[in-house]
């Protein structure tokens, strides 16, 4: 069994005239929603062996985030790739983990998140920002996913502090 955490990031900044899409950071407010959220994770006892995010500022500070308060205490792995990213371009990076690692946590961004969640068949609406999937596969490796092995276990929706479980 290998799990999938995908999570976007919380509310961004809003862009300054002329500043680079990469180089926005999370708004006050959504490093607040990050700490919340990471906080009823950590109430879950989710221990990730790996956590996976875009290099860019919103998503490092979440990444930053969420390991501090999940005593994450390995190195975050910053792959570029998942800065606008195609959805074949995050399986591909999902694929090429090593079967040590049994859950992963992913942070990126939309409309990629949105593009993975319905190519697995798991999760057919806009993932907003600041949520989180849990998503369990049936296989003991990475290289083997894909929506026949795929199962949607909950979402963490920040703004009612619930878990969705179907």
């Amino acid at each position: 069994m290998k799990t999938l955490y995908i999570m976007r990031h919380p509310q961004k900044q809003v862009a300054k005239p002329n500043q680079d899409d990469f180089d926005i950071k999370l708004s006050q407010e959504g490093i607040e929603e990050a700490k919340r959220i990471a906080q009823n994770l950590s109430s879950l006892n989710i221990k990730p062996d790996l956590i996976v995010a875009s290099p860019a500022n919103r998503t490092r500070e979440t990444a930053e985030i969420v390991s501090e308060i999940l005593k994450y205490d390995k190195n975050i792995m910053y792959n570029e790739v998942l800065f606008q990213a195609y959805v074949n371009e995050l399986i591909e990076t999902i694929s090429y983990t090593f079967d040590t690692v049994n859950e992963m946590f992913l942070i990126g961004h939309n409309p990629s998140l949105t593009a993975l969640t319905i190519t697995l068949d798991v999760y057919r609406e806009e993932i907003k920002p600041g949520e989180v999937l849990k998503v369990e596969f049936e296989t003991n490796s990475w290289i083997d996913i894909g929506k026949e092995n795929a199962k949607f276990i909950w979402i963490e929706k920040p703004d009612y502090n619930n878990f969705l479980k179907i």
